[in-house]
């Protein structure tokens, strides 16, 4: 059974040109100016701040992929690049939404310990726990990455790139889709999803300005990963389930897949609303900073 690409050449087009050309854009100029602000503005890093920068480094380099997958598009599916670049570029593009949910996960908990368990907060924040908490991220993501990208099918078509798949390449697949939705889906959104709407009701009796930035950047992750990552996350396992039976995939769960595809692709547009939210009354509350330290006070809201 093959995939029905050719029949929805024209709907791709239409749908994935404009959203990625978008992501790119806007996309890139917030990423960029992120990585700058939080790596040269902010001298002090907080568990917050690296766990951000990282999932900007995340974006940045999805970016990469992106020109491709707009020219890929724009040309009815006809791939020019050579099999290693569509194996990179097909790589990254996928592998970046299970990188981004995951330093998302990572900066839920951080604020949950931060508003929660304050003291806790202030022993872990001068060491290095978050940078190997991110290393050990992008260890286990490469050894991922490196493996699917020697392995992977890539086209029935010589012509095209992840895309008008056979049945056994589905069946080729099944073991790396179904630990990424495992481990880089279910997990995560068990955390983000679960957790932290709990998280919120308690941080709700704590009224400071730790506990409202907090609440901002929960609600910021959890909005991205309602409208971005749960919906794709949702119609991939329906489509494989499809693939991997015995009956025909309906052209309805085809197109909302591809729909998904392109709302997930939207996260790294709106991870700069999540940084803002993260760091934005950062230089207003300086000054107040300074006062408290003076009495002896010291405030964990500046992780912010």
């Amino acid at each position: 059974m093959e995939d029905d690409t050719l029949k929805f050449l024209p709907f791709q087009r239409y749908l994935f040109t404009p959203v990625y050309s978008l992501v790119l854009f806007f996309g890139l100029i917030g990423n960029v100016g992120a990585l700058y602000y939080f790596i040269f503005k902010i001298k002090q890093k907080s568990p917050s701040n690296i766990y951000i920068i990282n999932l900007a480094v995340a974006d940045t380099i999805f970016f990469f992929a992106l020109p491709f997958r707009i020219h890929y598009h724009l040309n009815d599916s006809n791939w020019i690049f050579g099999v290693a670049m569509c194996r990179i570029t097909g790589t990254v593009f996928f592998a970046n939404i299970y990188i981004s949910i995951t330093f998302m996960t990572c900066i839920c908990v951080d604020r949950y310990i931060a508003t929660v368990h304050p003291h806790t907060y202030l022993r872990l924040r001068n060491t290095s726990l978050p940078a190997l908490v991110s290393t050990a991220v992008w260890l286990v993501s490469g050894s991922v990455i490196l493996a699917f990208m020697l392995t992977c099918p890539l086209s029935s078509k010589e012509n095209m790139c992840f895309e008008s798949l056979t049945s056994k390449d589905w069946d080729d697949l099944a073991p790396y889709s179904i630990c990424s939705l495992i481990f880089g889906s279910l997990v995560p959104s068990v955390v983000i999803l679960v957790c932290y709407p709990i998280v919120v009701r308690r941080i709700a009796r704590i009224n400071n300005s730790t506990a409202r930035g907090a609440r901002r950047v929960i609600y910021a992750i959890l909005a991205i990963t309602v409208v971005c990552f749960l919906p794709y996350h949702v119609m991939h396992l329906v489509y494989l389930l499809s693939r991997l039976s015995e009956n025909e995939h309906s052209d309805l769960i085809y197109i909302l897949r591809r729909v998904t595809m392109a709302l997930v692709s939207l996260n790294s547009l709106l991870d700069p609303i999540l940084y803002y939210f993260a760091t934005g009354h950062y230089k207003w509350r300086f000054k107040r900073l300074r006062l408290n330290k003076k009495r002896g006070v010291y405030s964990i809201s500046k992780g912010f």
